[in-house]
């Protein structure tokens, strides 16, 4: 076993290990900004066993990973029951290296249970978590990129240099299926992503349908629509809007209709992602998918993927942007002015605009 490394007298990048977890139940995006992780680890300990403790509804994604040799599900609705069995597991399973990347106090848990000699966070974080850990990694807090706070892990390895690689496992089936829902498409496609877990970062229904009307007019575009069950109403709000404003507009509408695996097999097809901060942002990046990520409660800079030929990333103009409330806090004409403040010009210029530096690349 590896005792734990003081910052300095032992650096990270001399340690040693042969059963790393990495804790990182959730978000989708935040789990798709560590996937990069995963082939650096196993670069730099090629004889470590690697797992990662996930939300059970985020499992499928990592399933088959070539980096990764064991999944372990939370399942977070599970109740206090679901405790016990998690923690005598991570114990039992003798990591000596044990990274905390979601810093809250469910996954402090996780991370003393495993009792690992070795336990390391990030400066981001909470609820009392980096007391669990025995050394938080420098330059890691909030004002960090997300994708590059996360990196700050491979840095602190000696392994900053390396090519960040997101590696999604889609099975040939998933690109069946996803085939045969695009069957009735005869042109390229924009997807469009509506919806969002914050209120507070759904640009208006009926702006995305605007620039959607724009894209099947003047550039010839067909449109799905995409999202998780829960918005599956909005996505078919958005669809009645479309087709109201173009009638022989084709629509096809996927929002809860796919899995994780089948939305990125999906996304490979895609011509552009219009989108807003999301998941489904942060897959589309990963896989190098052309994408305009659109920004209102929260900072393309903090939270938005990393700089792309292929990213157009659209914030408001509002005074309030970048507030990062869950919920608008104000009221009368204030109340989401973050949202009204993004002009349906300034989205359609990028779409308009990264659609035809696609079409120059492959003239």
């Amino acid at each position: 076993m590896v005792k734990a490394p003081s910052l300095k007298t032992d650096p990270l990048y001399l340690l040693e290990a042969r059963r790393i977890c990495i804790i990182k139940p959730s978000a989708l995006g935040d789990v798709v900004q560590t996937l990069p992780l995963l082939p650096m680890l196993k670069e730099r300990f090629p004889r470590a066993e690697i797992s990662w403790v996930i939300n059970s509804q985020f499992a499928s994604l990592l399933e088959g990973h070539p980096a990764l040799d064991h999944v372990i599900p939370f399942d977070r609705q599970g109740g206090w029951s679901a405790w016990p069995p998690l923690l005598k597991d991570l114990r039992r399973r003798n990591f000596d290296l044990v990274f905390d990347l979601q810093g809250l106090f469910r996954t402090a848990m996780m991370t003393w249970a495993t009792g690992a000699p070795v336990r390391i966070g990030l400066e981001t974080a909470r609820e009392l978590s980096h007391l669990s850990c025995h050394q938080l990694i420098p330059d890691s807090g909030k004002q960090v990129p997300a994708y590059n706070r996360v990196w700050r892990v491979a840095e602190a390895l000696g392994m900053g240099s390396l090519g960040r690689e997101t590696v999604i496992a889609i099975r040939e089936e998933d690109r069946r299926k996803v085939n045969q829902q695009l069957s009735r498409l005869t042109r390229p496609f924009l997807a469009i992503q509506p919806g969002a877990q914050w209120l507070t970062k759904r640009w208006p229904v009926e702006k995305f349908a605007e620039v959607a009307v724009k894209a099947a007019r003047m550039l010839e575009l067909d449109i799905v629509l995409i999202g998780a069950p829960s918005e599956r109403p909005l996505a078919q709000q958005l669809q009645l809007q479309i087709q109201t404003e173009k009638q022989d507009a084709r629509v096809v509408n996927l929002a809860g209709e796919t899995s994780l695996k089948q939305l990125a097999a999906l996304m490979e097809r895609a011509e552009i992602l219009l989108t807003n901060d999301s998941g489904p942002m942060h897959l589309a990046a990963g896989l190098k998918v052309p994408l305009v990520g659109v920004f209102t409660s929260t900072s393309a800079r903090r939270s938005g993927p990393p700089p792309s030929p292929l990213t157009r990333l659209v914030s408001t103009e509002s005074a309030c942007q970048a507030c990062y409330k869950k919920r608008c806090p104000k009221s009368g004409t204030a109340h989401l002015a973050c949202q009204q403040g993004l002009e349906v010009d300034r989205v359609w210029e990028a779409v308009h605009q990264l659609h035809f530096r696609l079409q120059s690349r492959a003239a």
